[in-house]
Formats: C-alpha cells, structure tokens, sequence
C-alpha cells in the first residue's frame, strides 16, 4: 500500500517570539516494513540554521533556529511512503514468555533495536505495581508471548475509554490507569509498563493511522490524526510485532510509523526552546491518503 501523507502543524502565540530553538521529529522512518518513496518539510518563518539528522532509535530529526520574530510557527510535511509488512506468526506458536524474558535480560547487544534498550524503566514510563499486576493476568506460566500480549491488548482495549478530555501529554500513566479514560498515548504507556513490569521488551511507537469511512460515505479531509501504539519483543525468531491497544489491532500496512522509542519522550513532535511570554495555541491537521 502507498499513502499521501501531509501533516500540518502551527502554533499561535499571543505574544511575538522572537527566537525559538527546536527538534522535530514528523518525517517518517525508513524501515519496519515500510519505505519512504519521498518527503519533504517546510517551516515558516524560516530558520537561520537547520541541521537533518538520524537520532540513536533511528528517527530522523531537524534541528532548527529561528531568530525572526513571529507571532505564528507553521510546520507542514508532505510524504509519500510505501507500507507493505509481513504477516504477523500464529500467536500460539511464538516462544513462551518466561523464556523471552530471560532472553532479554541476557541480550549482549547495545544496539538501537536490541531488547536490552526497553526492559528497564523510562522518563514517562516508570514501574507501576497496579499496572504490573493487571498485566500479570494474561501471562500465566509457560504461555506463548504473543498470545498472551495479544490479550493484553484487547484487555486494555475493553476496560480503557477513549477519551480526549480526560488526560494531557503531560498525564501520568497512574493516573490515567486509575481512571481508566485516556487517549492512544495513555494506553500505549500503559500497555508498555505492564510488559516491562514483567521484564518483557515494549517500544513505543507514533505515527499514523490510516481511517476507513463507514460504507457509502466520503472520506473526511483532516480526518485523520497521529497515534501511537506499542511494539513487544518476542524472541529472537520472531522479533519485534507491533500491537495497537486502542483499537485492538495487530499492526500492518494501515500503519505508518514516524518514530519509536523507549516513550513519548524520545519522539514527541516538536522539543524545544522558545524565548518569549503569553500563552499559545496548538492546531494539528492530518490527512493519510492511500493511493494504491
């Protein structure tokens, strides 16, 4: 499958800026069953420096300075990518899951993909017993370990209410546990701290997903948004299988991946560093547009 993706970022300040300093993170990576045919990235005001880049988990990245006030930040990709992902294994034949998490707690590898990077705690995501615990009950001994992630997928998918108000990037996972409301990133987070909790490999991951109109009906312009889910390692013959909660979806060719990491933190959008008083104002449009 090959999708049109434009991605329309701006933020609004009450106030002039009259410098900004800046990483995005919003061209999508090559790799993990897809490939990027084209893309490209436009920034108004213009920056008096840029530096592309490929961060340590294989993001590509821009540094930007822009030293011209400006009351307006409008960040705008515009990419064309081509998806095609193997089938993932039968869940029942995969290793069990005690072996996986001896497997990776012995990995000798330091290298961006290695299991060794996700088993320990991160910024967003710490160790949360509550979590742990819910986890634990798909996982009963000896049980194969995609099959017993598949169900913790569903399992958030049930008992979790997707609820935009109810949390803010900024929401911690227990909280958002607690209250069992939240968005694609809380429940990622949540999945992944149970996995980990274990001493199994998760990744989070962000990008897109593509939506279907219900039959009969266009396609809404704009409709679709950025998201996020999570990848769990499943042993060396299997690797990495990507699990959306929010949906209770294996991940495949409706998935386009920007960037991963340990949590939200090694790949939110836009980091940085603004110069300049008063509030701002987000505004976020996406269109996926699949082409063949």
């Amino acid at each position: 499958m090959i999708y049109e993706i434009r991605h329309l970022t701006s933020y609004a300040y009450a106030r002039p800026v009259p410098f900004a300093r800046c990483i995005l993170r919003v061209l999508p990576r090559e790799g993990d069953g897809q490939h990027v045919v084209a893309s490209e990235l436009s920034v108004t005001p213009r920056s008096v420096e840029r530096h592309d880049g490929i961060c340590f988990f294989g993001n590509r990245t821009t540094t930007l300075t822009i030293a011209k006030p400006h009351r307006e930040l409008r960040i705008e990709t515009r990419s064309r990518v081509e998806v095609n992902r193997a089938a993932a294994p039968f869940p029942a034949l995969t290793r069990n899951w005690e072996e996986v998490t001896a497997l990776a707690q012995g990995a000798q590898s330091l290298a961006p993909d290695s299991p060794a990077q996700y088993i320990y705690p991160s910024r967003l995501v710490p160790t949360v017993d509550e979590i742990t615990a819910y986890a634990q009950e798909s996982f009963q001994a000896r049980r194969p370990v995609f099959e017993a992630a598949r169900e913790l997928m569903g399992r958030v998918r049930r008992d979790f209410t997707y609820d935009p108000e109810a949390t803010e990037v900024s929401t911690p996972i227990r909280e958002a546990f607690a209250q069992r409301h939240g968005v694609c990133q809380d429940f990622a987070h949540i999945m992944i701290a149970g996995l980990r909790g274990l001493g199994l490999p998760a990744a989070y991951v962000s990008g897109y997903l593509r939506t279907i109109p219900p039959p009969g009906q266009p396609r809404l312009e704009g409709a679709d948004a950025t998201h996020a889910w999570v990848m769990v390692w499943c042993g060396p013959e299997t690797g990495w299988i990507g699990l959306d909660p929010t949906n209770d979806l294996i991940v495949g060719d409706d998935h386009i991946i920007t960037a991963t990491g340990r949590d939200y933190a090694d790949v939110s959008p836009l980091d940085g560093v603004l110069v300049g008083p008063g509030s701002q104002k987000l505004d976020v449009k996406v269109d996926v547009i699949p082409v063949s």
